[in-house]
């Protein structure tokens, strides 16, 4: 990792201790700048070996690396992980591999589920960062497809991300044990909040060429918001994912729906991050649940919950008929 980072010119440094250098700033933004910068070469810790669940996405979360270079104005890393917003890329990749085998049938999301048995137990790979976007540093997401390829088990990898530079993914032997999701919006959310990733038509020409390349592919629909002409706007985005799948053999297709929400901490710390933000946080507009941890969390009231589902559910199924509606939250 190192080595690719110094080859694209990166500077690399060499702690003399078991710490990063002081990321601090007296203004919150060049602070941020500072840690959204940084990428960190690390083992992962004991803790990362013991998989956690992670419903409804899958059975197991396996962590490649934690924190993420996009600038998601809505990012649910803030709500999540502590401290700066760097990246940690973990070094000890083959440890987390080999330690997978420990989870296999173990899960309650899929491996015990009759609606998604066929696709075995599954690893989510993207719940704290994204992995393609830090792979060109890494390598392993590709370290990661190649296990799962050669695994003669029933199994999934799954991740999502916003990058569109799948093609050292393309030729890899991934035996279909793979699903590549591909996270949408409709395009004034996407180009006005989701800063540092491809464009949403770089987006769905990526997941075309993993289509292609014998992938089982996913749209993560998120999060979704009322925005002005929302209908309008999220029917477009449907409609240009019908033109980019169009005409695949086997298409392998799933959807996940994912309403916009947040948290007090969280919201506190993206308007740190983002102070001139236009993303609609109003507490009052919103409402209150409580989070299986027992904290608050704001989503849309319920009125506002049903008339979004029934919309896109109704045109994915005209649009996108081969697609299998996952989850919706």
């Amino acid at each position: 990792m190192a080595e690719r980072a110094a080859s694209l010119g990166a500077d690399v440094v060499e702690p003399k201790s078991n710490r990063l250098a002081d990321l601090s700033d007296d203004d919150p933004r060049r602070a941020y700048i500072k840690a959204k910068s940084t990428l960190a070469i690390v083992t992962a810790p004991p803790s990362k070996l013991r998989l956690q669940p992670i419903a409804p996405s899958a059975d197991w979360r396996v962590d490649l690396a934690e924190g993420c270079p996009a600038h998601c104005q809505y990012c649910y890393l803030a709500g999540s992980l502590t401290g700066p917003p760097i990246t940690r890329a973990y070094a000890n990749l083959p440890e987390i591999l080999d330690n997978l085998a420990t989870y296999l049938g173990r899960g309650t999301i899929t491996s015990r589920s009759e609606s998604r048995a066929g696709e075995g137990t599954t690893f989510e790979a993207s719940c704290y960062t994204d992995p393609l976007g830090v792979e060109h540093l890494t390598g392993s997401l590709a370290a990661t497809i190649r296990h799962f390829g050669a695994w003669d088990a029933p199994v999934q990898l799954r991740f999502t991300t916003k990058f569109d530079a799948v093609e050292p993914l393309l030729d890899l032997p991934h035996g279909g044990r793979t699903r590549i999701r591909y996270s949408v919006n409709a395009e004034p959310a996407a180009r006005r909040f989701e800063g540092g990733t491809a464009c949403l038509a770089a987006r769905l020409q990526a997941i075309r060429r993993a289509a292609l390349a014998g992938y089982p592919i996913g749209l993560t629909i998120a999060p979704i918001m009322p925005i002005p002409d929302w209908r309008d706007h999220y029917d477009r985005l449907l409609a240009d994912a019908q033109d980019a799948l169009a005409d695949i053999p086997g298409l392998d297709l799933t959807a996940e729906l994912i309403t916009h929400r947040f948290t007090p901490s969280s919201r506190a710390t993206l308007l740190d991050w983002y102070p001139g933000t236009a993303l609609d946080m109003e507490e009052a507009a919103r409402t209150r649940k409580t989070t299986k941890f027992g904290g608050a969390k704001y989503v849309y009231p319920p009125e506002t919950m049903t008339e979004l589902r029934g919309f896109l559910e109704r045109r994915i199924a005209d649009r996108l008929p081969e697609a299998r509606i996952l989850d919706w939250t």
